[in-house]
């Protein structure tokens, strides 16, 4: 007869190697600082990954997953999973306090507000909680009428429809009109290059124009690196902004920009490296990180940084 009071197994890998417990505040931040949510990685769907973390939430402080969100979002720039890790807090009473500061903050664009409510929806349609309509005004009060009108798409939710769910008020006159033209479907449109060239218009001078006037996205340059080789695009001005920096942007798009434009890659690779260089924090944690962003080889694009080899 087998017995049922014998110790617990020792806790091992997905490949039965031997491991180490963790309490569940540690295997959060794992699990939330190195996915990008609902993406399936090597050993897990993207499913079971969002499903764990779930489950980690109530057994965490609130206020431990408020910081961890802001964190996944300042610092590692990941944009999906510190909304879902606020959608799962907001499941719990007594955070509304947490929750509105928090999803106000960590709300940078403002198709973020519809996402949100796209995964407070997922379930089912219910009432907002009041932390998280306090905390999508506040948001809403962040963006000119060049991001709302940026963001304003025919989606499953709108962002008329975020503004009259969570009733934000306008801070002045201009910005009671403003959010009166979006209502309406007024708001001028954006100088983006996407619009223009849509519209026809001359790729060289719309590449140029808006370059100029600082008004190109780093990503939309590493993009379209290609596209404005072949317009006859004046590389001086690619190359100034590429010296700008270019944040937010993960190593491979930089990798595969300079497989397009292999003639930049000297400008591609200053960019990368000064984008990582914004994103590297001073602090016990970051130490060995500034140490392999240092060692990066001087003439290379495509080098990774060492820690991650390890």
């Amino acid at each position: 007869m087998s017995r049922l009071n014998v110790p617990a197994p020792p806790p091992v890998t997905h490949e039965r190697g031997p491991a180490h417990a963790t309490d569940s505040g540690r295997q959060l931040r794992r699990s939330v600082l190195t996915c990008l949510l609902w993406e399936d990685t090597f050993y897990e769907t993207g499913t079971e990954i969002a499903n764990r973390i779930a489950e980690l939430v109530p057994q965490v402080e609130p206020q431990e997953v408020a910081d961890l969100a802001i964190e996944a979002r300042d610092r590692l720039q990941l944009r999906h999973v510190p909304l879902f890790l606020l959608r799962e807090l907001a499941r719990r009473k007594g955070t509304g306090p947490i929750i509105d500061k928090t999803l106000a903050h960590v709300i940078q664009r403002a198709d973020e507000l519809a996402e949100f409510l796209a995964m407070y929806w997922n379930e089912k349609r219910q009432p907002l909680a009041a932390g998280v309509k306090r905390g999508l005004a506040a948001a809403f009060g962040k963006f000119d009428e060049y991001r709302l009108a940026k963001y304003d798409r025919a989606s499953k939710i709108k962002l008329r429809d975020v503004l009259f769910l969570v009733h934000a008020k306008p801070k002045d006159e201009a910005q009671a009109a403003l959010w009166k033209r979006l209502v309406d479907g007024e708001l001028a449109t954006p100088d983006t290059w996407e619009v223009e060239l849509s519209a026809g218009k001359d790729k060289k001078g719309t590449f140029e124009r808006l370059l100029r006037q600082g008004k190109l996205g780093g990503l939309a340059v590493l993009r379209n690196l290609r596209n404005m080789q072949q317009a006859g695009v004046d590389e001086v001005l690619i190359r100034a902004r590429l010296d700008q920096g270019i944040a937010r942007a993960l190593p491979f798009r930089f990798v595969t920009a300079a497989g397009y434009a292999p003639n930049m890659e000297d400008a591609i690779e200053a960019a990368m490296l000064k984008g990582a260089d914004r994103m590297v924090r001073p602090g016990p944690r970051d130490r060995h990180h500034r140490r392999a962003v240092a060692r990066w080889h001087p003439a290379c694009v495509h080098q990774a940084c060492l820690c991650c080899q390890r």
